[in-house]
């Protein structure tokens, strides 16, 4: 009996296992939906609002500073590391400078000097401070009529002092961190852009469609600046009546832009001191304007509705003109009794 059942118990150890199927291997395929939206805005990188200059922008406000132009002015301290220079002409023919800090400050600036009516176009889209000497009662209140916050020597404002290597009203001059330092709340901010840049300076309007221009000449009736295109340093070079133009260090004045507008100037129906008739550039309208950069030079026409509103420059095309990341000189040349050639 025990012989039996260790012999089944061996048959059932040696009987074959069946094999369990192998189920087939199921796929899942995730549901995939197609963003067919805009693609998303590219980042770009934050650039300085006067220059067009990648770089951290200071929480600071632009101040504009009425800087003389006479021959008893020169050579100036502090334009080279201006963001904007605009140049006006004054009574009796010359030209006197609104010169926009912002993105670099020096130290000392100078010969400061007084207001003239159109100050007040040409700074208010800034928002910020305008810094001069004096100026005619009713041009000082344009100027704060406009927004802007005064700075004056007259008024008694700090920052000022006066040479003795010069005879007045050639020697006055300020200090640039002393005149920050008197910005109100309401005046504390960056200033908005002004004009259009490009992002490359291969990419600015007068480098893209514009035609090669190696000189710019320009005549008001008693002053001729001029600008000479330099390859080598990729700017413009400013001169005076022909000679190279220097401020206080040697160092010729410089521009990456050259803009040149054609702008109307009325009579004020005010005097100087000197009895000479005080005209007024008129800071709102329309007119010719002649960009240059990279050495090539593009026209165009400039646009500003009103006092307050930043200049617009617009090509042929009707699209913005662009200017190269850099510092820019605007030329503000009347239509009348004045000339520009672009050669």
């Amino acid at each position: 009996m025990a012989v039996l059942l260790v012999a089944a118990t061996a048959l059932v150890a040696c009987a074959p296992v069946e094999e369990q199927p192998t189920p087939d291997p199921v796929v899942i395929t995730p549901d995939v939906i197609a963003d067919k939206g805009n693609p998303p805005d590219p980042v770009l990188p934050v650039t300085w609002p006067l220059t067009g200059v990648v770089g951290e922008v200071a929480q600071r406000p632009a101040m504009s500073i009425k800087i003389e132009n006479s021959p008893a002015a020169r050579p100036q301290t502090g334009l080279e590391q201006a963001d904007v220079v605009w140049e006006e002409m004054v009574e009796g023919g010359i030209t006197r400078f609104n010169v926009v800090y912002h993105s670099s400050l020096p130290e000392i600036v100078g010969p400061v000097r007084s207001v003239r009516p159109m100050d007040a176009g040409i700074s208010a889209p800034l928002g910020g401070l305008l810094v001069f000497s004096g100026g005619q009662q009713q041009f000082v209140q344009g100027i704060r009529d406009a927004g802007l916050q005064v700075i004056s020597n007259d008024e008694g404002a700090g920052g000022f002092y006066r040479t003795s290597d010069r005879r007045a009203p050639h020697n006055l001059y300020g200090r640039t961190a002393d005149f920050l330092l008197q910005a109100d709340g309401a005046h504390s901010s960056p200033p908005a852009p002004q004009f259009s840049f490009a992002r490359r300076p291969e990419l600015a309007s007068a480098s893209v469609a514009g035609a090669p221009a190696s000189a710019i000449a320009l005549t008001f009736p008693f002053a001729s600046p001029g600008w000479n295109w330099d390859a080598a340093s990729g700017r413009w070079l400013r001169t005076e009546a022909g000679n190279p133009a220097v401020v206080i260090t040697g160092q010729q004045l410089s521009a990456v832009n050259v803009v040149v507008l054609r702008v109307q100037v009325r009579d004020t129906g005010t005097r100087d001191p000197g009895g000479n008739p005080v005209p007024e550039t008129v800071m709102a309208g329309s007119g010719d304007a002649f960009v240059a950069t990279g050495g090539q030079s593009i026209t165009g026409t400039w646009s500003k509705p009103d006092a307050t509103s930043p200049m617009v420059l617009t090509g042929a095309d009707g699209q913005p003109l662009l200017l190269a990341p850099g510092n820019t000189w605007v030329e503000l040349v009347p239509v009348s009794g004045s000339s520009v050639s672009i050669g």
